[in-house]
């Protein structure tokens, strides 16, 4: 069997694990998650136990994309902290192996939440499960770069001027088509990005419920997974970027939104008792300018979700939806330009 984006060369791979994970033994069956845009990942069945294999994409990739590297790195710097994190055994920056760099994490048995309304629990289940993922976003800009060795995780300072520079840069390169309202909204963000104000923290950069796995029975968070974006940077970006579900209506395409739900009747937080409680958990006294921290957060997810289209076309995508992703991009710079 060769490697592709959707399996992986058991014969290959089930001696090189033996070799290189401590207890690894007996490779039996290797499955493909269906879910997830980005990078390919698998569910890794031995006589040892449960594991997830992730890895690159196959093919040509853009610049610092797909950094399953640094999402090792972050997973075992945040080991035993207080940010919930798998286990990670190895990583194979040999590409010959499978074809592409990855890593091999601990298989953690929980749920995922992929509907924002999450209609298989209870009222206050879910409004422990939303205040959950709020606690896990304060542990994760308090943590101590120093202590976890991630000082030099990514350039602090002048995180959104950078960030702008990468995903303008990114959404150019991916580009298939001229959208009016991304062209509006990248003008108006280069216009105004704020002054750095000196917060550097580690951040997410795709901090959402569905890249969250809870307890099998507890409304706790197991495991913070997709650590691909994440570097040194604002805080406060990944507080936006978790506010956008409250601000996006619900669609079909994979993108489940809380925008025109009775939240008070689910037992969802509002966005300004959302963002009160991360400011009472990390000392500040609120967060000024919010808009533009939302509307940037469309303005990255327009930019990725406009990468996952083009690598569909260019037949190297994950996700066997991922060309209906495009669709989306419009409507997402449209919502960015109502934030601001």
């Amino acid at each position: 069997m060769q490697n592709t984006v959707d399996s992986l060369d058991e014969a290959v791979l089930g001696p090189y694990l033996e070799a290189h994970v401590a207890g690894f033994s007996g490779l039996r069956n290797i499955e493909k998650f269906a879910d997830g845009q980005s990078n390919p990942t698998f569910k890794v069945s031995a006589s040892s136990g449960e594991y997830v294999l992730r890895r690159q994409p196959p093919g040509e990739l853009l610049k610092s994309a797909h950094a399953v590297d640094r999402e090792f790195r972050v997973m075992r710097a945040l080991s035993g902290s207080d940010v919930p994190v798998a286990e990670v055994f190895h990583l194979c920056e040999d590409r010959d192996v499978i074809g592409s760099m990855f890593y091999v994490m601990e298989f953690c048995d929980g749920r995922i939440f992929w509907d924002s309304t999450i209609p298989e629990v209870s009222k206050s289940d879910r409004t422990a499960i939303y205040f959950e993922m709020n606690r896990v976003l304060a542990a994760l800009h308090q943590v101590n770069l120093e202590e976890t060795g991630l000082s030099d995780f990514g350039k602090p300072g002048s995180y959104f001027e950078r960030q702008y520079t990468r995903w303008s840069s990114q959404y150019r390169a991916s580009e298939t088509r001229p959208i009016e309202a991304m062209e509006a909204l990248m003008q108006w963000l280069g216009e105004n990005l704020p002054e750095d104000d000196g917060r550097v923290s580690l951040v997410h950069g795709d901090y959402r419920l569905d890249n969250m796995i809870f307890h099998p029975s507890e409304p706790r968070v197991i495991a913070l997974l997709d650590w691909e974006l994440s570097t040194l940077g604002h805080p406060f970006a990944d507080v936006g970027y978790q506010c956008m579900q409250l601000r996006m209506p619900d669609s079909k395409g994979g993108i489940s939104g809380l925008r025109g739900r009775n939240l008070e009747e689910l037992g969802i937080p509002s966005e300004e008792e959302y963002v009160a409680k991360y400011c009472e958990r990390t000392g500040i006294d609120g967060i000024d300018n919010f808009g533009f921290y939302v509307a940037f957060s469309f303005f990255r997810l327009a930019a990725i979700i406009q990468g996952v289209a083009k690598r569909a076309l260019d037949g190297n995508a994950s996700n066997k939806n991922a060309a209906a992703m495009g669709e989306f991009v419009e409507p997402m710079a449209e919502l960015a330009l109502e934030a601001i």
